[in-house]
């Protein structure tokens, strides 16, 4: 059976599986390449990427680098001898001397059906737009952002409550399940590349702790996948009385009351039920400024909350 030498690159958790499947597979990861180290938490120390901490565990070469654009390092790829490179949330633009370096080319596992959702945060975005059908999209990258020729799709039924954080965990097996046909169909030359349809293409940028802020005058239905598509990160989040308080776990519930969008209807053990655009919502769990995340019941047993305040 033929074999590949793999070059792998990648950073976060969502890499981790397709990682780990090409190591128990038959092909050869000659080293893995990803960010560098980062300050996290309030100490300030340094944390590895979730993908570092695999390959070594793994025994692999671990590549680090801060500039990805010189000879020198393409220099040290191309002693790897990699018959081809795969790339899955690495979070850098690969130049074309990267991407013309494998005879085989560079191939990306994507967390969308591209076209749509090309960029960097498209398992959140498909959840904040309402998505019922989403997957992943195993390409050939070019030099553009996730436009490249699709090699083999895979696609799954998003449940009504899903979080960006449960769906992150889905696509990730699925990229690495989708990822090992694609490189058998690649032994077989069986594997045919499809231009993407640009005129289907639609954009996920890279989310930031401001996105998270409420507008209460939106419909119900589309907080509802709002609140969902920023769970776990970066978090839906409204003011109240100066606090901040981040949602989660919501439901869309009738309303007939009229009250301006953002006030407090209810604070009861079901949650807190907040007027909107159109209809109400109703959140269950809530994570009030300097403490932790907790249900709405174990909030309100020693902070009340009356009717008729107003989330801004």
């Amino acid at each position: 059976m033929k074999t590949f030498r793999i070059l792998f690159m990648g950073t976060p958790d969502f890499a981790v599986p397709v990682l780990k499947s090409l190591v128990a597979g038959p092909d050869e990861v000659v080293a893995v390449v990803t960010q560098p180290d980062r300050e996290k938490g309030r100490g300030k120390r340094l944390s590895p990427p979730p993908v570092k901490t695999a390959a070594l565990q793994a025994g692999l070469p671990v590549l680090q680098p801060t500039k990805i654009k010189t000879q020198e390092f393409r220099d040290t790829l191309a002693a790897f001898r990699p018959d081809l490179a795969v790339v899955v949330a690495y979070g850098r633009i690969l130049p074309p001397s990267l991407l013309e370096l494998p005879p085989l080319g560079c191939i990306n596992v994507h967390g969308s059906l591209l076209p749509k959702y090309r960029g960097a945060a498209p398992i959140q975005w498909a959840v904040i737009k309402g998505e019922t059908e989403v997957g992943v999209t195993v390409m050939r990258m070019d030099e553009g952002m996730d436009t490249g020729d699709i090699l083999l799709p895979a696609s799954l039924t998003a449940v009504p409550e899903e979080t960006a954080g449960s769906l992150f965990v889905k696509l990730a097996d699925l990229g690495a399940q989708t990822l090992l046909k694609a490189l058998d169909l690649l032994r077989q030359d069986a594997l045919t590349p499809v231009p993407q349809d640009d005129s289907g293409a639609t954009l996920a940028p890279m989310l930031n702790k401001e996105d998270g802020l409420m507008d209460w005058s939106r419909p119900a239905a589309e907080l509802h996948c709002r609140i969902r598509g920023l769970d776990p990160w970066p978090t839906a989040y409204s003011f109240l009385e100066g606090k901040r308080f981040r949602f989660f776990v919501p439901e869309v519930i009738p309303d007939s009351s009229g009250a301006p969008p953002g006030t407090l209807l209810e604070a009861s053990r079901k949650g807190l039920l907040i007027a909107t655009g159109q209809q109400a919502i109703l959140v269950r769990e809530i994570q009030p400024e300097g403490g932790k995340r907790m249900t709405v019941e174990a909030y309100i047993c020693g902070h009340p909350l009356a009717p008729g305040l107003s989330f801004a």
